[in-house]
């Protein structure tokens, strides 16, 4: 996965998005053009189809083997929103609109959204605090089952602050219930080791822009034991089992299959060296005044660091920035002027989630990247703070 970034800010915001790798994109190219397989998967009436279906198919088996499950337990989407909407909107449409569903107050929008709009439909929705660390707990998850409880969605890791949920412990309490357990991991997959032959969720969303593949293009993994469970929301060709309908678009497949074989030949030692160069990032500032972490450092993934810069607004922050590409939450969010929900909902006040940045690295991430960026938030910082002081 070498391969270098251009010229221009530090880029800093792969919890955002991260570039396609080089070869991964080499491999979608050749199924673009008139001398490539360009063909449509279910054209199965002839040798163009057959090929485009073993490229979709062979994709499916990369992404399985990241996955340790069984190929026929993906079905392609668009993304992590889609699958989101389909696991909950799948579920409870099977069940007449009636039940119980458990989430947190702290997930994607991708997973809100759909939670109103199914309470909406007539389904009781739990939405959990998270403690001061940004965590849900096993222990609240269990508080909440009631006996019509029928699924529980919970993100694996948070978007914005790194944040990662107990979700084996969650598992557990899920499975004593009787519970179906959801979970978003498009902030985990390709990042933490995710073996679902260990790990027993029912569902599990993911997509392929987070892990160095294309846009547009996602997963939800659904057990088998489980399928008949989802009612369909895309009707049209039946593609996917009926799970999903719509002409299957190769070189997006192709290219997140790609990816996911990238990350899972990496998986053991890439993460360790960009949580290596996110604690350097951290080191570099943490001496500065009014400064803090957002979320306890053993329960965040490796790519993450959300901070506070107290008594510093949070846009000037950002506009101040010029060197570095970061954000202040939720790309999906950025519109909003309105202060993160989710660091609202571990104990911030409106200035201090206005006064947060979130830092987040990659693969391409450099030790000359840190050393930049540290140089000039450092810089940045001090004079925001000299000009507040009126020293300036």
């Amino acid at each position: 996965m070498k391969q270098v970034m251009p010229s221009g800010p530090v880029y800093l915001d792969y919890a955002a998005t991260s570039p396609v790798d080089e070869q991964v994109a080499a491999q979608m190219m050749a199924c673009l053009t008139a001398t490539g397989t360009f063909a449509n998967p279910a054209s199965r009436s002839h040798v163009y189809g057959w090929q485009a279906e073993e490229k979709v198919e062979a994709a499916r088996g990369q992404l399985a083997e990241l996955l340790c499950c069984d190929p026929r337990e993906i079905v392609w989407t668009s993304g992590a929103t889609e699958s989101n909407n389909l696991a909950l909107k799948g579920v409870f449409e099977s069940l007449a609109y009636k039940g119980h569903l458990i989430t947190s107050a702290i997930e994607h929008k991708a997973i809100l959204d759909p939670a109103i709009w199914l309470e909406k439909q007539g389904v009781q929705v739990t939405r959990l605090q998270p403690n001061d660390q940004g965590l849900i707990t096993a222990e609240q998850v269990q508080q909440a089952i009631r006996p019509d409880t029928k699924l529980v969605s919970l993100m694996w890791i948070n978007n914005e602050t790194g944040i990662i949920n107990p979700l084996p412990e969650i598992v557990d309490v899920c499975r004593a219930s009787s519970v179906l357990l959801h979970t978003d991991a498009a902030q985990a997959v390709g990042k933490v080791v995710t073996d679902l032959s260990e790990l027993d969720v029912d569902l599990l969303s993911l997509s392929g822009h987070k892990f160095y593949g294309p846009k547009g293009v996602g997963a939800l993994f659904v057990r088998r034991s489980v399928q008949s469970d989802i009612a369909i929301q895309m009707h049209g060709g039946g593609q996917e089992r009926g799970l999903r309908s719509g002409t299957l678009p190769t070189h997006q497949l192709v290219g997140i299959g790609a990816a996911a074989q990238l990350c899972d030949r990496e998986l053991t030692q890439k993460p360790l060296a960009v949580a290596s160069l996110r604690d350097r990032l951290w080191q570099g500032l943490v001496d500065l005044p009014g400064v803090r972490r957002n979320g306890v450092a053993k329960h965040v993934g490796p790519n993450h660091l959300n901070l506070c810069f107290a008594g510093i607004e949070g846009e000037t922050l950002l506009l101040s920035l010029r060197d570095i590409a970061v954000s202040s939450g939720s790309a999906c969010a950025s519109a909003s002027m309105s202060p993160s929900y989710v660091l609202k909902a571990m104990g911030l006040s409106d200035a201090e989630a206005h006064s947060s940045i979130r830092l987040s690295l990659g693969c391409y991430t450099t030790a000359a990247d840190i050393d930049r960026a540290i140089a000039h938030i450092r810089d940045v910082v001090t004079k925001l703070h000299s000009l507040n002081n009126g020293s300036v």
